[in-house]
């Protein structure tokens, strides 16, 4: 059954992954998963306006029954790019396809708008364990190293950038 806040659904893995419509549904979604993720999401300011923007990004979402246990935003930053603009699946639900799934439903609307490439931002390899795995899968998806600007978030948490081109071979089906 969906709820009001859910369009376009489907089941993978035993959850539901869609797209989500509403402003305050997509807040109270992050609110629920990035709180749950205070290793990654633990700068209380920057988590709010996460939640804050949130509201007014395209959203795909992950559920185990009503619970989100995921969530995808996208945002532009320019013409031809986009940007996965925050990401985050709970801890307990790690592992199981969810993320991939996540940003293979994100891949297909930015491709849907037109959008030439996709990239996204996280703290640089070799700085956190934590932060090592989310570059790991970054990766995995076919993002290319771009750039590293270590004055963005500051020295101790240096902004790796990675790319994707959207347009030719696709690198997930190489």
């Amino acid at each position: 059954m969906m709820d009001a806040g859910k369009t376009s659904t489907r089941d993978v893995f035993g959850y539901e992954i869609g797209e989500v419509a509403g402003t305050e549904e997509k807040r109270r979604i992050a609110r629920s998963v990035l709180e749950a993720l205070t290793d990654w999401f633990g700068n209380p300011e920057a988590r709010e306006d996460y939640i804050l923007k949130s509201g007014g990004w395209p959203m795909v979402a992950a559920f185990d029954g009503k619970d989100a246990v995921g969530f995808l935003c996208l945002k532009e930053t320019g013409k031809a790019t986009a940007e996965v603009a925050v990401m985050g699946v709970r801890k307990e639900y790690h592992r199981k396809g969810i993320g991939r799934e996540l940003f293979r439903a994100a891949k297909q609307i930015v491709k849907e708008k037109g959008y030439s490439f996709l990239q996204v931002k996280t703290v640089a390899l070799g700085m956190y364990e934590d932060y090592d795995r989310t570059n790991r899968f970054y990766q995995s998806l076919g993002f290319q190293e771009f750039e590293v600007i270590p004055e963005l978030w500051g020295e101790e948490n240096p902004c790796q950038i990675y790319v994707m081109a959207l347009k030719g071979p696709d690198p997930e089906k190489e």
